[in-house]
């Protein structure tokens, strides 16, 4: 497996690489819309919603560690997740994003999405798309990896809708997907 991230999908490519390029795009795009942004930018809300861009850096960040680390491997999660009493705040991850700098949630963001690239090429070396996540669901299944990277696409193109309007409320930037080598992943 290539060790560089496909910018996008193959035209006609194998299962893998349609899966992994569609989900690099979105990461791309992502990454796109909440580049160059300062806390002000970062932390910036779009009524009604109280969502900000700032929140799902850190939120995306958790979704990628989860997924991949947590559920796919059954690891446990590292810093700053293992600290957080998630019963206590279930929305820590929003809610939290407020206090770091843009360089710390985009830092966050980008060594979440590493460790997620090599839990996945992990992954891939011993066995395909349909071998299961190590980590049952709360209702005793455990998903394939396809069903997580497909979910975990769904999550990415879901976010990025909120981070586009809401980007656009900021300085006008809108488009559909991010110029190549102009975001950082």
């Amino acid at each position: 497996m290539d060790t560089k991230p496909l910018e996008e999908p193959p035209i006609a490519g194998t299962e893998v690489d349609t899966l992994l390029g569609a989900l690099e795009r979105n990461r791309r795009t992502f990454a796109w819309k909440c580049g160059g942004l300062d806390a002000a930018g970062l932390t910036r809300q779009h009524p009604p919603s109280t969502v900000t861009l700032g929140g799902l850096l850190k939120h995306l960040a958790l979704v990628e560690d989860d997924y991949f680390t947590g559920r796919l491997h059954d690891r446990e999660l590292g810093a700053p997740w293992d600290a957080v009493d998630w019963d206590a705040n279930p929305d820590w991850d929003w809610e939290s994003a407020a206090d770091d700098s843009p360089d710390q949630l985009m830092a966050l963001w980008q060594a979440s999405v590493e460790r997620s690239r090599h839990a996945v090429a992990e992954a891939l070396t011993t066995r395909g798309v349909d071998q299961l996540a190590k980590r049952v669901s709360r209702d005793g299944r455990a998903p394939s990896l396809r069903f997580i990277l497909v979910d975990m696409i769904e999550e990415y193109a879901r976010h990025t809708g909120h981070a586009d309007l809401i980007r656009e409320s900021i300085d006008g930037l809108v488009g559909e997907g991010a110029p190549r080598g102009d975001a950082p992943a």
